[in-house]
């Protein structure tokens, strides 16, 4: 019972951080793109990939915190149904730019975000 306390702390943080920035970068940049979506699945990648390396290879950790951040921040903050759903919304209606780039930054900028969480995890 107390890993799914921890599960959902990390959840109510994430998904609040998650629909706050997106309601931020949307009025900041544009709504015709989803760049909110794009921003939070790279940055959720780059946490994800930071807390998992920094933890099993640099620190030793309590388990609870796996619980609060990878699977409950991580889990609620990360948007990649809302990218799926937003990616194939342009497909049917035609927007081949917009599918095509949202395919493209989204996949190379997420493994670019995990890369770069792991190598900074390694480095400190």
């Amino acid at each position: 019972m107390q890993a799914v306390l921890w599960i959902s702390l990390g959840a109510i943080i994430g998904a609040n951080a998650r629909y706050f920035l997106s309601r931020w970068v949307a009025h900041a940049l544009s709504p015709d793109f989803p760049y909110g979506t794009l921003i939070i699945n790279i940055t959720g990648s780059f946490i994800l990939a930071f807390f998992l390396v920094w933890t099993t290879e640099r620190v030793l950790a309590d388990p609870r915190w796996r619980l609060l951040i990878a699977i409950g921040f991580c889990g609620a903050y990360t948007t990649f149904s809302s990218y799926a759903f937003e990616t194939m919304a342009y497909f049917q209606q035609g927007q081949w730019l917009q599918f095509g780039l949202n395919i493209l930054l989204s996949n190379l900028f997420c493994l670019a975000a995990v890369l770069a969480g792991g190598a900074l995890a390694r480095a400190l």
